[in-house]
């Protein structure tokens, strides 16, 4: 299959790319600005555009002649400030809808058949419980800054799904080139011991790999499905297990225990909202539709990957001293 990846130098397009072309599909990746890392893989061309520019994206879909399209599209700031969310997404929820538009109508104009998009699978209402399915409704009435992100991923969603296409709806994403990466904004700020706990915090997250997410996307390419799919791992996990299991995975200070109103002062509505309210995601759908299953089940395995120094390290002190429980 011949596949046009847009945002392909983000951080799923870098792993996206070079997976596409080792199982034997012709890729063409449009980014707004060269890389080298993605040029120098194999059997993948590079295209420069700017995906707001609809004259642009549709001159770049009609030389491409894909048959798939795999719409990656966003901006997010490698350090995002949660009280200024809403300004600092701008861009990308521009991404998620004119740029959505501009990918979509190039497809329909080339007789491109399969589309998939990318969308957030921790953007379930916090109201119900235990891990969502993919029918359970998204917030509500969702923090003011997260507002029109949320909206934005809504009109992504419907113009996908009218289109016939897939959405599949990512979890927390780590591994290389994210904010959990070993050099990535989060992880610095659980050694600054900057991410607290809060009493009472109901938060579950559901992680999702980068690789897993593009071995679901791969598998995703092949299948006549529509609607929208979370791709997360198999283990949701709660706030308080694995933020101080982080922690001791990094030999980082355990996380401070703050309070509610002095949390909202610190990072705003939205920042209180992902640490105290979020909802898991359930993966039953995604593994069965797909037939894909994550390579890392649960965050535990992820980070012990991605952290291989420090896992080791932990695994070395548990042997030495047997009898004393650690959380990593």
């Amino acid at each position: 299959m011949r596949v046009f990846v847009a945002g392909a130098t983000g951080v799923l397009g870098r792993q996206l790319l070079p997976l596409l072309a080792a199982h034997g599909h012709q890729v063409v990746g449009m980014a707004r600005h060269a890389s080298a890392e993605v040029r120098s893989s194999p059997n993948v061309e590079l295209v420069t555009a700017d995906a707001l520019d609809p004259s642009a994206v549709a001159s770049a879909v009609r030389r491409a002649a894909p048959d798939g399209i795999v719409n990656l599209l966003t901006a997010i700031p490698t350090e995002l400030n949660t009280r200024r969310m809403a300004k600092e997404f701008q861009l990308t929820n521009r991404l998620r809808t004119e740029g959505t538009r501009s990918l979509l109508a190039a497809a329909a104009a080339n007789g491109v058949q399969r589309v998939l998009g990318e969308g957030l699978a921790y953007a379930y209402d916090p109201g119900g419980s235990g891990p969502a399915d993919e029918d359970q409704p998204l917030w509500r009435d969702p923090p003011r800054e997260f507002a029109p992100v949320l909206k934005a991923l809504i009109e992504l969603e419907q113009q996908t799904r009218e289109a016939g296409g897939l959405v599949l709806r990512v979890g927390h994403l780590y591994g290389p080139g994210t904010i959990y990466a070993p050099n990535g904004y989060f992880v610095r700020q659980v050694k600054a011991r900057a991410v607290p706990l809060i009493h009472r915090s109901s938060a579950t997250f559901s992680f999702t790999h980068v690789e897993d997410a593009a071995t679901a996307m791969l598998a995703a390419l092949d299948l006549d499905v529509s609607g929208v799919l979370n791709v997360v791992d198999d283990t949701p996990a709660s706030i308080a297990d694995w933020l101080p299991g982080l922690a001791a995975l990094l030999d980082a200070p355990p996380p401070r225990h703050l309070p509610r109103p002095l949390v909202r002062l610190a990072v705003g509505g939205w920042g209180l909202a992902f640490l105290s309210r979020l909802r898991g995601a359930d993966n039953a759908r995604a593994r069965r539709i797909l037939n894909w299953q994550p390579r890392y089940p649960s965050w535990r395995q992820g980070f012990e990957h991605d952290f291989p120094r420090h896992a080791a390290a932990a695994a070395e002190e548990i042997s030495a001293h047997p009898g004393t429980r650690h959380d990593h």
